[in-house]
C-alpha cells in the first residue's frame, strides 16, 4: 500500500526530467499519480476502520472476561460464607479458566491497539506527504505549462527572419526598385517627346516679349 508513495516521491523529487525523457506528458502523469495516492489513502482508511473495530471488539471481550472473573470470585466467597465449600471450589475453578482467557484477550487487545495506533500514524504520514506532493504537483504543472508555452513561442520566433523570409523581402525590395526605375524612365521619355509645336510656341512667346520691350523703349518707358 505504501510503496506507491515512495515511488511518487522519487518521481516528483526528480521533477520533470524522467517524464520528459520518456516522452510522457508530465501533467497527465502527475495527475495519475495523485489519483493513485488518493486510492491508497482510501484503502488505508478502510484497513484502519477494520482494525479499530477489531480493537473495540477485543476490548469488550476483555471487559466481559474480567467481569466474569470478579463475579466468580464473589460467588466463591458467597458460597464459603454459606458453608458450601464444593460450590466455592467450582466457582474458583471457573474463575481460573476465565482468568486464563483474560490474559489471552489482554495480549490480543494490546497488539490490536498498537497496530491501530501504528496504522493511524502511517495514515497521517500518507496524508501529510500527499499534501506536500499536491503542492509540488501544482508547481510542476505550472512549470510544465510555462515550458510548453516558451517552446511554442521559440519555435514561432525561429521562423521569423528565416532565410526564406529574408529572400522574400529581398525579392520584394528589388521589385519596388524596379517600379521606381520604370517611373523615372517614363518621366524622361515624356520630357524627350515634347512636340516641335511646343518648342516653336515657346520661341514665339520669347519674340513677342522682345517686341514688347522695343515698343516700350520707343515710348520712353
Amino acid at each position: 500500500m505504501f510503496q506507491l508513495f515512495k515511488r511518487v516521491k522519487t518521481v516528483v523529487g526528480s521533477e520533470l526530467n524522467a517524464l520528459i525523457d520518456k516522452a510522457e506528458d508530465p501533467v497527465k502523469m502527475l495527475e495519475q499519480y495523485m489519483r493513485e495516492m488518493e486510492a491508497d489513502i482510501r484503502d488505508a482508511e478502510t484497513a484502519i476502520a477494520k482494525q479499530i473495530a477489531n480493537e473495540k471488539m477485543l476490548e469488550k471481550k476483555l471487559k466481559d472476561a474480567k467481569a466474569l472473573v470478579e463475579k466468580r470470585e464473589a460467588q466463591a466467597l458467597k458460597a464459603l460464607e454459606a458453608g458450601d465449600e464444593g460450590l466455592a471450589r467450582r466457582a474458583l475453578e471457573d474463575k481460573k479458566s476465565h482468568q486464563a482467557n483474560v490474559e489471552q484477550l489482554d495480549g490480543a487487545y494490546t497488539r490490536a491497539r498498537e497496530d491501530a495506533q501504528h496504522l493511524r500514524k502511517k495514515l497521517d504520514e500518507m496524508k501529510s506527504e500527499y499534501q506536500q506532493m499536491k503542492l509540488k504537483k501544482d508547481s510542476l504543472k505550472a512549470r510544465a505549462e510555462s515550458a510548453k508555452t516558451r517552446t511554442k513561442m521559440n519555435r514561432t520566433m525561429s521562423s521569423i527572419g528565416s532565410e526564406e523570409s529574408r529572400r522574400g523581402f529581398e525579392r520584394m525590395e528589388e521589385k519596388v526598385m524596379q517600379y521606381e526605375a520604370e517611373a523615372e524612365t517614363s518621366e524622361d521619355l515624356r520630357s524627350s517627346n515634347r512636340s516641335l509645336d511646343d518648342e516653336f510656341e515657346a520661341l514665339e512667346t520669347n519674340d513677342v516679349d522682345d517686341e514688347l520691350a522695343e515698343l516700350k523703349k520707343k515710348l520712353g518707358k
